[in-house]
């Protein structure tokens, strides 16, 4: 009920046309007669808080530029991203919408399924990132989108539970098999993730042990099925030798109960899915990334956009959409109500009004600033985010975990699956 208050709440405010007005459910929608004004659409997913604030920081856009009405729409990521297909398919797409970055990939790979941002630089200023950050949101030398924060999966570790044991925090992939000797025999996991941190986790494994990347520049398969072996076999180890749960039971509650001393999950997440475990006391901190004895620290791990806005190339109006989006992204209105939720800006001008007011500070930032001092991490390719891909890894390593298949069989089959992909991404 509380939901369904608020999606109401929300729906009155952007038909609106006083838009000083708030949003809360005892507003009643005032409608005149005004004319001239220019109604927009924006789309976005995320939790209650994020729709809030978000709400908010529209309803303060609008305020400022009485002239655009603004009509917001938003879910949960699974269902946004079901629709979002939908609309794109269709030509439906709101004007601005926060997007995932393996997007372009799919929906723009000729760099035209997305309005060109760079020609609306009198209404959005790019001079607010660096040109590489904006190399991210470019499709054929085309401004598609621009990259909100940057994100790469991190280690995060409970030093309460790991000082409880005398162990130290885990920084080699031989260490977490150390580390498991001594918590499996209390039940606790050394760490966790879901199905892609654990699917990126062992990539980073592989690469450092091959001494080889997963893809070759031109996008083409660089792994054989021996290669993959290498990273099956060692899911399997990691499950076998209890370092961390099978990734269909990975649940994060127990990060809060003590039950795993750590996670593997994206910057953008820390406080998600750790926030639980300090609040209940526990020292939570951000690990080296994992790595193989002689393999630098971060090799093999990937970095990404952790949201990016796009226009779409279908708006009626390009310059009151990108005057929406140079608010969502470079205000300090905004950056007051969003915070690090959606990661550290990259935007030069909302960090400096964070750091002004002291809100850079705590897990989620620490391990901002670990991967922005990290200089071999590696932009990652979209298809290696691919949900089939990570599934088909998934049901490669249990078709060996329980011995349905031997270990070079489901190489094989994975390495096809990974080829067939391709092939059909082309």
């Amino acid at each position: 009920m509380k939901k369904a208050r608020t999606l109401i709440s929300a729906l009155l405010c952007a038909a609106m046309l006083i838009p000083a007005t708030s949003c809360s459910s005892s507003d009643k929608p005032l409608v005149t007669e005004q004319t001239g004004q220019v109604e927009i659409t924006l789309s976005w997913w995320g939790n209650d808080a994020r729709n809030e604030y978000t709400i908010e920081g529209v309803r303060q856009f609008m305020e400022l530029h009485p002239e655009i009405v603004v009509k917001c729409s938003y879910s949960e990521w699974s269902g946004y991203e079901s629709r979002n297909n939908v609309k794109m398919v269709s030509n439906t797409e709101a004007d601005v919408m926060q997007i995932n970055y393996g997007w372009l990939d799919k929906y723009s790979p000729d760099g035209t399924g997305y309005y060109d941002i760079s020609t609306l630089s009198d209404q959005i200023d790019l001079s607010n990132f660096d040109d590489k950050m904006l190399e991210y949101g470019k499709v054929n030398g085309i401004l598609n989108a621009i990259p909100i924060a940057m994100n790469v999966e991190t280690v995060y570790s409970n030093q309460t539970v790991l000082s409880k044991y005398r162990l130290q925090t885990p920084s080699t992939f031989d260490d977490l098999f150390e580390a498991a000797k001594v918590l499996s025999k209390d039940d606790i996991y050394v760490t966790g993730g879901t199905d892609k941190s654990i699917w990126l986790f062992c990539i980073a494994y592989g690469e450092q042990t091959t001494g080889k990347k997963i893809l070759n520049d031109n996008g083409t398969l660089n792994f054989t099925a021996d290669d993959f072996a290498v990273m099956i076999d060692f899911y399997c180890r990691l499950i076998n030798e209890k370092v961390i749960p099978q990734v269909e039971y990975y649940d994060r509650i127990h990060i809060t109960d003590g039950t795993y001393a750590g996670s593997v999950a994206w910057v953008s997440d820390a406080k998600n899915y750790c926030g639980g475990a300090v609040e209940a006391g526990n020292t939570m901190t951000v690990a080296d990334y994992t790595s193989a004895n002689s393999a630098p620290n971060g090799t093999g791990w990937y970095s990404k956009p952790a949201t990016m806005y796009a226009i779409s190339k279908n708006t009626e109006h390009p310059k009151e959409s990108a005057m929406l989006l140079d608010f969502l992204l470079n205000s300090s209105e905004m950056a007051e109500l969003q915070g690090i939720e959606k990661g550290i800006p990259l935007s030069k001008s909302a960090r400096a009004y964070l750091e002004s007011q002291g809100k850079l500070d705590g897990l989620q930032y620490q391990a901002s600033l670990k991967m922005e001092s990290n200089e071999f991490l590696t932009p990652i390719d979209p298809i290696i985010e691919n949900s089939d891909l990570v599934d088909s890894f998934v049901n490669s390593c249990d078709l060996v975990l329980y011995d349905k298949a031997e270990l070079n069989e489901a190489a094989s089959q994975f390495e096809q699956s990974f080829n067939d992909l391709l092939a059909a991404n082309k």
